[in-house]
């Protein structure tokens, strides 16, 4: 299953001879490039040992060798209110 957007990944040589040095990564989304089967890039923030962001990068990983440590929330239903209407006077002029 792809990552989902907020969900913090463990990114190692198994996703990409790249990271040799594994890294942190919170998704932010997957870019729609065109990529070899099995391939995505995704946009996100590099996080440091204490999960702040400590640089924005886009990554080019092999879904297979992703490891997820923390998924996101799942997301709430989007709940829509009515709106009140609007009272409108008629505006005098001079």
């Amino acid at each position: 299953m792809p990552p989902r957007s907020g969900d913090v990944l463990h990114v190692t040589r198994a996703a990409s001879v790249q990271f040799v040095k594994p890294i942190l990564f919170r998704v932010i989304r997957i870019l729609d490039w065109v990529t070899y089967d099995g391939w995505v890039w995704l946009e996100g923030y590099e996080l440091n040992a204490t999960g702040e962001a400590v640089s924005r990068r886009s990554i080019f990983v092999q879904l297979a060798g992703l490891r997820t440590l923390r998924s996101a929330p799942e997301p709430r239903p989007h709940t829509v209110r009515p709106r009140r209407p609007v009272a409108r006077t008629p505006v005098g002029v001079g």
